[in-house]
Formats: structure tokens, C-alpha cells, sequence
């Protein structure tokens, strides 16, 4: 058992090197304001993980563990790693910190995703988010590699179920929808027009493929950070601190899958399944039979990986909202909605949130226990006790998935 005493994220709206930040800086800002919300100090921390993606391509920088030295002379000499699967990098930071505790090396952990992507243009930002792919073997005519991607997802659902744009846009909409109410989101701000989702070539151009400018989440700079704690630990937490420890959040079941780095290989793989991603719903399934969830109705809401709108149409399937290839059904009838059956990326997910890619493991995590613990201000869901997270590196290369809920649950 694994408890989360809190943490922290940035505002994804931000460009660092627009405010003069670089990489450590906003490290350490990360740390420092998690530190605080969760009333810690860095001499109580046993262990520290990082997810990271790109650091090296995006700010030229590898050794990401260092940078916890750098913050308070208190973590010189703790123990540190960086931890890297492609946008799953930050879930699998967690992972790890998760084992180290339940194998009793440490009761304190802190992990860390971060991400700066806007500090270089966005045809180099895009080659080098490419290297998630098999490089020398797929999408070598692509100009945008994962928009292609999900463009061949998206072909996919549509010649073996059928598939509408309209649902698509669905899904963008509702996310940027629940952006607005993210103080934390990069688009809260924006405006759109009602041809914006639409496929109308103006109002939303074609990027790769089916892929338009709405399905895409956003590229961004940003931190997350949650302190991890043992059972022992927490209870000493919450008694310091006087609330109970059944009023903390833990992660109460865990997935992890690996399938091979190639789309055509993982498609190819599941021409006679039930599922496009079998290993996606392998990984679902393990969090949910861990965590003794046995029902969709146990579950109050889903942070999910919408990268592309395809993404999530393929995840809404996948969580078991509803048969394979009839996500439309819960698009359609409301179910993913605000206020829906079983709430779909409250947050504004990646489409309306933002996804600096290393954070997004780290980040979902945060807001599942916001939402157990009451403390996700203008988009709680009413009554949140459990939550399920779903993190995708590549083409569902690494699926990673947690069960988070409030201990008294």
C-alpha cells in the first residue's frame, strides 16, 4: 500500500524561456512549491525519481536526478533516477518510487515529471518527439510522426467498426470544455468558434492524415510533482498534522504493459481481438484486479491519455465504457461528460490541459488524488472517491495505469 501525501503542478500555460527559466530552475520550483503544499521538508525525503522524456534533444541536458542536489543541500547524497517511456515517463517515475516503498528500502519518495518542449520550433519539437518511434522503420514519409500515428489509429477504428469526426470533436470539445474551469490549463483562455470542430479546412486544418488541429494535444513546458509515503510514514503524516489517515489518498492498484515499439507490429498482433491495444486492456484490467474493483460503477471518473482525440475514442472502448469500437455510444449518450456515467479527463486532459510530455504520468496522479481528497476546486467531480489513470507511451508502447482512491473507500 502506497499513499500520496500531495503535491504540486505547474501552469501549463507558461514558456520558460520566455521567463528566463531553463530546466533545473523549473525543477526546482517544482520541488520547492510541492514541498510546500505538502508541508515537507527536503530532509524527511528518502528517494528521488524523475520522468523525463526528451531533456536531452529539448535543452541538451541527461543526469536529471542531479538536479535534486541543486535544490536543497538536504538531498545531497539521496538516492535519484530519471526514468524514460516516452510520454508514459512520468508513470513509470511512479512505478518505481511505488516498488522502492512496498519493498520496504524507503517510506518517503518524491517524484518528479517535467518537460520543456516551447523553446525551439515546432517542426524540430515534433522530429524529436519522433524518437518514441521505431526509428529507420516506420513513418519515414510522416512530416508530424505521432499525428501520423493516430491518423492510422483512427483508419483503424474506422475500417474495422466505423468511425465519425463527429465523435472526434466530441471529445475535443468536452476536454477543452473542462479546461476552462483548470486554472493550471493551457487553454483555459483560449476561444473557439463553432466550425472550430469541424472539418473545415480553415477553422481546423489538416496536420497529418485525418489528424486536424483540434484532435492534437497541446505541446507545452511543465512540472508535477506527488510525495510518496508508506503506510507507517503516512500515519505518521496525518498524525503530526492531526487529520486521519483514512482521509489520505493511496494507489490502491497498479497496471503495466509493454508491447512492441512498432504501430504495424501491435496492429498486425491484434487483427483477431477483441481490443485494437490488447496490451492496453491488460494493463486496465491488472490496475482493477489489484485494487479489487470488479465494476465500471466503482469507478467516479478518468484521467486519461488523449493525445489525439483518437487516442482517447480508442481508450473509451478500452476502459470498458462500452463493447469495442462502439465508443460513440458514450460520447454520444453523455457518459464521458462533466457530469456523465463515469467523467472522462475532468482536468482537460492532454487536449485541453497541455502534455509536456514527461510530466503527463505525474500530473494524472496529482489530480486523482485532488479529486479523491476534495481538492480540485472548479473541476471536481461531485463525490469523488476512486479514480482510474491511463498514461500511453508511443503508439501504446508502454501503458501504465493506477487506481487511486481515498483510504476510508
Amino acid at each position: 500500500m502506497v499513499y500520496i501525501l500531495g503535491g504540486w503542478q505547474s501552469d501549463f500555460s507558461q514558456v520558460w524561456s520566455r521567463q528566463g527559466m531553463d530546466i533545473a530552475q523549473a525543477f526546482a520550483e517544482g520541488i520547492n512549491q510541492g514541498l510546500s503544499a505538502t508541508d515537507l521538508d527536503a530532509a524527511e525525503v528518502e528517494t528521488g525519481h524523475v520522468g523525463n522524456f526528451t531533456a536531452e534533444l529539448f535543452a541538451g541536458q541527461g543526469q536529471l536526478g542531479g538536479f535534486f542536489g541543486l535544490v536543497d543541500p538536504a538531498f545531497d547524497g539521496m538516492p535519484a533516477a530519471r526514468h524514460e517511456a516516452a510520454c508514459a515517463s512520468g508513470s513509470v517515475a511512479l512505478l518505481a518510487a511505488t516498488a522502492e516503498i512496498e519493498a520496504g528500502r524507503y517510506d518517503l519518495a518524491c517524484v518528479i515529471g517535467i518537460e520543456q518542449m516551447r523553446n525551439v520550433p515546432g517542426n524540430l519539437a515534433a522530429e524529436h518527439l519522433g524518437a518514441a518511434a521505431w526509428a529507420g522503420h516506420e513513418y519515414h514519409d510522416a512530416e508530424f510522426v505521432w499525428p501520423r500515428a493516430f491518423s492510422d489509429l483512427a483508419e483503424e477504428y474506422d475500417q474495422r467498426y466505423g468511425l465519425s469526426y463527429e465523435h472526434l470533436m466530441r471529445i475535443a470539445e468536452i476536454n477543452f470544455g473542462n479546461a476552462k474551469r483548470n486554472p493550471n490549463a493551457q487553454t483555459r483562455g483560449h476561444r473557439f468558434t463553432p466550425e472550430s470542430f469541424t472539418a473545415d479546412d480553415d477553422a481546423n486544418p489538416v496536420i497529418e492524415g485525418r489528424t486536424r488541429k483540434m484532435d492534437c494535444g497541446q505541446v507545452t513546458d511543465g512540472t508535477a510533482v506527488v510525495f510518496l509515503a508508506s503506510p507507517e510514514r503516512a500515519a505518521d503524516y496525518a498524525c503530526k498534522r492531526g487529520v486521519a489517515l483514512d482521509s489520505l489518498a493511496r494507489i490502491s492498484g497498479w497496471g503495466h504493459r509493454t508491447a512492441p515499439i512498432g504501430y504495424a507490429q501491435k496492429i498486425a498482433a491484434s487483427r483477431d481481438q477483441a481490443f485494437v491495444f490488447p496490451q492496453v486492456r491488460r494493463a486496465i484490467e491488472d490496475a482493477r484486479a489489484r485494487a479489487g474493483v470488479t465494476a465500471l460503477a466503482q469507478l467516479d471518473a478518468v484521467e486519461t491519455h488523449d493525445c489525439f482525440t483518437a487516442t482517447e475514442y480508442m481508450a473509451i472502448d478500452h476502459l470498458g465504457l462500452t463493447p469495442p469500437g462502439q465508443s460513440w455510444q458514450a460520447i454520444e449518450d453523455g457518459s464521458i461528460d462533466r457530469g456523465g456515467r463515469l467523467p472522462v479527463n475532468p482536468s482537460g486532459g492532454l487536449i485541453g490541459l497541455g502534455h509536456p510530455v514527461g510530466a503527463t504520468g505525474v500530473r494524472m496522479l496529482l489530480d486523482a488524488y485532488k479529486q479523491v481528497t476534495d481538492r480540485a476546486g472548479d473541476y471536481q467531480v461531485d463525490g469523488a472517491e476512486r479514480l482510474q489513470t491511463l498514461n500511453i507511451g508511443g503508439s501504446t508502447t508502454t501503458t501504465v495505469s493506477f487506481i487511486v482512491e481515498r483510504a476510508a473507500a
